[in-house]
């Protein structure tokens, strides 16, 4: 599939998921913690990098921001979501369906910035 038919997402990660996701190939999303129903991708990058800097980082020591692409098609099955403010959206993934989500991941998910 070519990029045309891709849309851009993104998520703040903390280094036990990101070397999961490396282990992947870079191409899947780690499961879920069983506390964990839903994988929320981000829409935006600035809200990315908050979640990152802003909580990843005091909970952690170090955050990622990644960008990632999904075929637009299967995107289309999440609705958008408004999670504070007008920037703040995300996808709503349940966890059971994250295999499937990572099935329609074009190319490889990467590492944008690193917050320490």
């Amino acid at each position: 599939m070519s990029d045309r038919g891709a849309a851009g997402v993104g998520a703040g990660s903390r280094p036990g998921r990101l070397t999961l996701v490396r282990e992947s190939g870079w191409r899947a999303w780690p499961p879920r913690l069983p506390d964990q129903p839903i994988f929320y991708p981000v829409l935006n990058e600035d809200y990315a990098v908050t979640i990152a800097r802003d909580w990843n980082v005091p909970a952690s020591g170090v955050g990622y921001v990644t960008r990632f692409r999904v075929e637009s098609e299967f995107l289309s099955r999440y609705p958008v979501r408004q999670a504070g403010g007008k920037t703040i959206l995300e996808l709503w993934v349940p966890a059971e369906e994250l295999d499937e989500f990572n099935a329609h991941i074009v190319g490889l998910i990467e590492v944008v910035h690193e917050f320490r």
